[in-house]
């Protein structure tokens, strides 16, 4: 059995602002915006190459039982990249308050920068240069 990781709720507190800063901010694409159910609205957007996405969301969890995350309360997720140096100058072009690129070890996958959204989900950005050659999704299929 194959499982995938597709879909990360993302607990907000303004679907609409935080689709336009993902969607505008980080050139996330809007995959769906749309009622699922009565009172309950999802935005799933995903980044550009990604096979993953966020779905924004403010009531999905009433249907999942067990504790609501707070908005802004998501720490630690993470994009990957293969040049940081040319995505810290798109995202800043687009106007995102990010980090400049930060080398922690000298290794490919070393270096970082970080962001927050408007509610304060923490984001980092990896650099693996080695993904301009290879992708994730055909290093996995390599191992």
């Amino acid at each position: 059995m194959e499982y995938t990781l597709e879909v990360i709720p993302l607990p907000v507190s303004d679907i609409d602002r935080a689709m336009e800063f993902y969607r505008d901010k980080l050139g996330f694409h809007v995959d769906i915006d749309t009622e699922v159910m009565p009172g309950m609205r999802i935005v799933q957007l995903t980044p550009p190459g990604s096979g993953c996405s966020i779905a924004l969301a403010d009531t999905l969890w009433d249907t999942m039982g067990g504790p609501k995350p707070a908005a802004g309360s998501y720490q630690g997720l993470q994009l990957c990249v293969a040049d940081a140096k040319a995505a810290h100058a798109e995202l800043t072009a687009r106007g995102l308050d990010i980090s400049e690129p930060v080398q922690h070890a000298p290794q490919d996958g070393g270096t970082f920068m970080y962001f927050k959204d408007p509610d304060g989900n923490g984001w980092a950005i990896q650099e693996y240069t080695v993904r301009a050659k290879t992708p994730l999704r055909d290093a996995i299929v390599a191992r």
